[in-house]
């Protein structure tokens, strides 16, 4: 059942990205979807960590808050670097990962560097070692909202 999914989920992504429904074209994209997921029958990857469809419900609820934070912190830093002040007070913390696998660290710490103002700088274990343009948007990060919002994105499966 997984790879009738991801050879759906992949000629799904074919037709969006192709814009045109010809029946050539059609066709094509059903044999290079069922062609992908031969391969990765073949190459011994289509397994639950390489098309975790059970994350597939939490994306839909994962992908627009995260899209809301970045818009939200790309609004304040460019607030900050429009001050004639430059009103920044970069700040070093350490924040702890409370995710249970190394891909739910990860997703931790890529969303951290995707928001603008913070960048994860360093992964130790399950101890982030994060950089904030302000001491808000690092006193934010401590106070585990996105953490939480990602374990329970992970906690889906």
């Amino acid at each position: 059942m997984r790879h009738i999914a991801v050879a759906a989920i992949l000629f799904f992504f074919w037709l969006a990205l192709s814009g045109h429904y010809t029946p050539f074209l059609l066709t094509a994209g059903v044999l290079s979807a069922a062609l992908c997921v031969l391969a990765m029958i073949r190459a011994r990857v289509a397994d639950a960590e390489a098309a975790p469809l059970e994350l597939l419900w939490a994306a839909v609820t994962y992908f627009p808050w995260l899209i809301r934070e970045i818009v939200k912190s790309a609004w304040s830093v460019t607030k900050i670097i429009l001050h004639p002040n430059l009103p920044i007070s970069p700040t070093m913390t350490v924040v702890h990962a409370s995710q249970k696998t190394s891909p739910g660290v990860a997703t931790y710490a890529n969303s951290i560097t995707l928001t603008p103002g913070t960048i994860t700088v360093g992964v130790s274990g399950k101890e982030l070692i994060i950089h904030a343009l302000v001491t808000e948007g690092a006193v934010d990060l401590e106070e585990g909202g996105m953490d939480r919002r990602v374990s329970r994105f992970e906690g889906a499966k």
